[in-house]
């Protein structure tokens, strides 16, 4: 599968309760074993327009996970749509270089089942 998503972009997400938006901060590997590293925001959205303007001031929103490494296929599992897209900031890498320095482990699993969302 071709990469659509790349670091930078805001995703966001549906559930019965609302929309959510999730980062990407980075993407490793190829597209056999590609990595997808992700940040999750805290707060839902009751429509799309609301996340949008939420993300004119994305320092205001609060941080559910601040990194989650997925397996592509998890990725592909969590169903999301480009929002938007402005460049990482050192401190959202922070997680992520952390967490590549440990060699630490990848999920198979969802972002929602990941953050416990249905």
């Amino acid at each position: 599968m071709a990469h659509q998503f790349s670091a930078g972009d805001y995703l966001i997400f549906q559930l019965e309760s609302g929309f959510g938006i999730l980062r990407v901060l980075a993407v490793e590997g190829d597209e056999r074993e590609t990595v997808w590293h992700l940040k999750a925001y805290e707060e839902l959205f009751p429509d799309i327009e609301t996340a949008e303007a939420a993300l004119k001031e994305p320092a205001r929103l609060g941080t559910r996970v601040a990194h989650m490494a997925l397996t592509e296929r998890a990725f592909e599992r969590t169903p999301a749509a480009r929002l938007g897209n402005r460049p990482v900031e050192e401190e959202e890498l922070a997680p992520y270089l952390e967490w590549k320095e440990k060699g630490g482990e990848v999920s198979d699993r969802s972002a929602l089942l990941m953050l416990g969302l249905r």
